[in-house]
């Protein structure tokens, strides 16, 4: 079952009501490699289902123009519901046949005509899916959810603690994080289906990062159980978690490749980053060159496994970047931190600073294009998203 099916019938009871005013910053970027958007006309929408689909489309790589010099029109109605259909500008053809979307409030319908339009142009949909990431309010935070747009968010602790770096369960329903709630940083694994909740790593020292294997049956963590900050990997039930590295220096933020033969993670190495990967069973470590952007950190592994995104620390700010799997010329995209690769391989989520805080942006690759999710009153700070996939 599709992890989107499965959260449309998921629904975490929040303390309050978040407000979300519709306050986004919106930018095109020109740098190497530039692909224009393709460009879309939208007719016969108003309204809050014009507004989801210009938010949805615009994140994904395309632009708007008149019906005369688009690629493909998107014309429809909402009136109650959303119908709509898409042609191909060009040949006059029906990439979309028309269709009435029904059952769910607008948005969320006007979520589906999009994704069942990038769908017909051979790209994974996203406008369903859901998002991960850490909320702070005062010096407190906690793990929240939300859909991809930032709407509908819903915690999913309630501690009064520190909690930080969620990560999906693939296909499930389910998260690891860590948390301060038991005095030194643990792992929990917590089921949002059924409430449950337990402690995944609560070794001596500190337990953070954890990464889930894309059958879900490992997880990667960074333990200093042992004296030095290193690179584990153990099952679901968490016994015996094997040391993959053995360095004096600090490893951090492990992720997975998608085939699961990999674990890419940031390796310290004379006090400068580097990328590395380790086969999950052991072995030596290989250098992931990421020419061009020295101290890369907190990768991300796309799921076509053609990229991996990474954060690079520059003297006063930090940069998202994209390198080749297997390393190569890096391309630094945008300001931001911790990226998170959607189900598409194009768009990513990212932590972007706004004067000492965080905000979650999305950031279309090819295009350069980003826009802001929508703002969350009552969570001053929004950081490290993970994308459900």
């Amino acid at each position: 079952m599709q992890i989107k099916h499965i959260l449309f019938a998921f629904s975490l009871v929040a303390t309050g009501a978040f407000a979300q005013p519709s306050i986004e910053i919106t930018k095109t970027i020109t740098a190497p490699g530039f692909t224009p958007p393709i460009w879309v006309s939208l007719s016969g929408f108003s309204g809050e289902a014009s507004e989801v689909l210009r938010f949805d489309l615009y994140v994904q790589g395309f632009g708007f123009t008149n019906a005369e010099a688009a690629q493909y029109i998107l014309s429809g109605s909402n009136n109650g519901n959303l119908e709509g259909k898409v042609t191909d500008n060009v040949t006059k053809a029906l990439i979309l046949q028309p269709k009435a979307y029904s059952g769910a409030a607008l948005r969320r319908q006007a979520h589906a005509f999009v994704d069942d339009f990038t769908v017909a142009l051979g790209r994974k949909p996203i406008c369903l899916t859901k998002v991960a990431f850490k909320g702070e309010n005062n010096r407190h935070s906690e793990i929240y959810i939300a859909d991809f747009d930032g709407h509908n968010v819903q915690p999913v602790t309630r501690d009064n603690s520190i909690a930080a770096a969620p990560c999906w369960v693939p296909g499930h329903l389910a998260l690891y994080y860590e948390s301060y709630m038991l005095g030194n940083p643990c792992i929990f694994y917590q089921n949002l289906a059924s409430g449950e909740r337990r402690a995944f790593a609560h070794y001596n020292g500190s337990n953070f990062s954890p990464a889930v294997s894309p059958d879900g049956s490992e997880v990667a963590m960074i333990l200093d159980k042992d004296g030095w900050t290193d690179l584990y990997v153990c099952g679901r039930d968490s016994s015996d978690p094997k040391r993959l590295t053995r360095s004096p220096q600090d490893e951090s933020s492990p992720c997975w490749s998608p085939d699961g033969r990999w674990i890419c993670y940031a390796a310290k190495d004379r006090e400068h980053r580097t990328l590395k990967k380790i086969s999950p069973s052991g072995g030596t470590a290989q250098t992931i060159p990421t020419s061009g952007m020295p101290s890369p950190s907190e990768p991300d592994w796309s799921p076509d496994g053609q990229w991996i995104a990474f954060t690079v620390q520059h003297a006063r700010d930090f940069g998202i970047c994209v390198v080749p799997a297997k390393g190569g010329e890096a391309t630094e995209l945008v300001s931001g931190e911790d990226p998170s690769w959607a189900p598409n391989s194009r768009t990513l989520m990212f932590g972007r600073r706004q004067g000492g805080r965080y905000t979650l942006c999305l950031l279309d690759v090819p295009t350069k294009q980003y826009k802001d999710v929508s703002r969350f009153t009552g969570i001053s700070s929004q950081s490290q998203p993970s994308w459900a996939r």
